[in-house]
């Protein structure tokens, strides 16, 4: 049974740590291996990028791969490691650092220095988030990623994102690396843009690593399970509600931290609370014992218009919107790219339907008739007309520019049902459109085919067989369901919501 911690094991639930130990049979979820999967597919594609021979006689260059990640045998890999660094290589992939308390593995190393007596090593790891986001005024150290190791860092235009777990894994990199006198001080994140390697200050990190490794010391991890936000897809999931129940634990009604304040009053059980008597509180924690979804504040209003379309948009990680789906007097209507993101045809797909809305809108005009277009929780849909007006505007025909969709947005022909739908209800499962849907008589075709799933279909999506054909079929059923939603909602609020209970 491994003991040692990884970067992974200090971000979120602590009590996962517990019985992951405990019970170590206990096999990943569904969605973890498809995460774990996409992120060997990302790693996969950024070590081709690392650089495998010099671009000049003068230049010494050698490569030693240890191996693919995660290593089979940690230990061993880590006697490799500690092998190969005393060869003075140049570029060393498949790394691992392990002790007693705790592993990390490392893409590459890459050699600073001009000779061995004088060298130390940066290590290089591949992130799944966007490490770095285009920016007019701010500048941060980067390099291409197949330049890594051969050229000097320079100044890009770039704004960086930190990621905790991100900042561990360089962290527990870098300290390794200081244990044996051969820390450079600095670390390298290879992101969602494979091309680029941008550089951080390890430094920063170490606080944080210490306080998180003091965390899971083991007089410090917790001795029995509360329900965070990563329970609903956690493996020990089947392991820990039925303890939860038997407690009869506050954090199933209020995960996380939403129940500190109740817990600092002695209230630690879902019945404490009801019994306590706190208004809506204690209302909602009845309402989640007894099954109810929603509770309405009195009359429902809902804006309506003459010409009504309900948007919704599907985007694949942080690197594009692929998918722009709407819903007009029954019928779907999508506007969708199976080609790379970020490329020609992302900036045509957008213009598409950009161009398409308005026109809706501006015949509604004409006919003197008000328009609306719906959509549940616009931030990303917000997010990704926005920033594809930023990449897109300039070079393409039919992309608005940021004003042209800032106006839109901002006017009352854009509505967020989000908005609405929490100004009119509260609930103790929360206010989602997967919620709250169904309290309207509406149900998915797909059933529980969520975000999650829609990341994992759209990298099957990519390819030309028959599978990719399917998962393509899948994501545009699953858009169609989310505007054919959006719309039973609002019909349904229209109707003063009949059924729901009135606080």
């Amino acid at each position: 049974m491994e003991k040692q911690v990884r970067a992974s094991d200090l971000v979120g639930c602590r009590y996962r740590l517990v019985q992951r130990r405990t019970h170590p049979e206990v096999p990943r979820t569904d969605a973890a291996q498809a995460r774990a999967a996409r992120y060997d597919a990302a790693r996969e594609a950024v070590w081709e990028k690392f650089p495998r021979k010099s671009d000049s006689r003068r230049r010494v260059f050698r490569r030693i791969d240890l191996g693919p990640l995660p290593a089979e045998d940690p230990w061993l890999r880590s006697l490799e490691t500690l092998e190969a660094l005393a060869t003075g290589a140049t570029h060393i992939t498949g790394a691992v650092f392990t002790n007693e308390k705790w592993l990390v593995g490392v893409d590459m190393l890459v050699r600073e220095g001009a000779s061995t007596s004088e060298s130390s090593y940066t290590p290089v790891m591949v992130s799944t988030h966007r490490v770095a986001r285009k920016h007019d005024s701010v500048k941060i150290l980067g390099v291409p990623t197949h330049r890594l190791g051969l050229s000097e860092p320079l100044e890009l235009g770039y704004k960086p994102r930190h990621h905790v777990l991100d900042g561990y894994h360089l962290a527990m990199a870098a300290r390794a690396l200081e244990d044996l006198g051969l820390n450079s001080g600095r670390g390298a994140l290879v992101g969602q843009d494979q091309s680029l390697a941008f550089y951080s200050d390890t430094a920063s990190y170490q606080p944080a690593l210490d306080a998180a490794l003091a965390a899971v010391e083991p007089a410090n991890l917790p001795t029995q399970p509360r329900r965070v936000k990563e329970c609903a897809s956690c493996r020990f999931w089947p392991l820990c509600e039925p303890e939860l129940k038997a407690m009869d634990d506050i954090s199933l009604f209020l995960p996380g931290d939403r129940a500190r304040a109740y817990r600092e009053d002695g209230i630690n059980t879902v019945q404490g609370l009801i019994d306590a008597s706190l208004g809506l509180p204690s209302r909602l924690a009845s309402a989640w014992r007894d099954g109810t979804v929603l509770l309405a504040h009195g009359d429902i209003t809902m804006p309506r218009a003459d010409v009504e379309i309900d948007v919704d948009m599907e985007a694949y990680m942080d690197q594009g919107a692929y998918l722009w789906g709407a819903w007009m007097d029954g019928t779907y209507y999508d506007f969708v790219t199976w080609e790379k993101l970020g490329s020609k045809a992302e900036a045509r797909n957008f213009a598409d339907f950009w161009t398409w809305l308005m026109e809706q809108r501006d015949e509604a005009h004409a006919a003197g008739k008000t328009f609306a277009a719906y959509c549940y929780s616009a931030h990303g849909e917000n997010h990704w007309m926005r920033m594809s007006a930023q990449r897109f505007h300039e070079h393409t025909p039919g992309v608005p520019s940021l004003e042209e969709v800032n106006a839109f947005i901002n006017s009352g022909e854009w509505v967020d049902m989000f908005v609405h739908v929490k100004k009119n209800f509260d609930g103790p499962y929360g206010l989602s459109l997967k919620t709250v849907a169904p309290q309207a008589g509406f149900n998915w075709e797909q059933g529980d085919f969520d975000g999650e799933e829609s990341v994992n279909a759209r990298r099957v999506a990519i390819g030309i067989d028959e599978t990719a054909m399917r998962a393509r079929e899948m994501l545009l059923t699953y858009n169609a369901d989310d505007v054919q939603a959006t719309l039973a909602v609002r019909e349904w609020m229209s109707d003063n919501a009949p059924g729901v209970p009135r606080l």
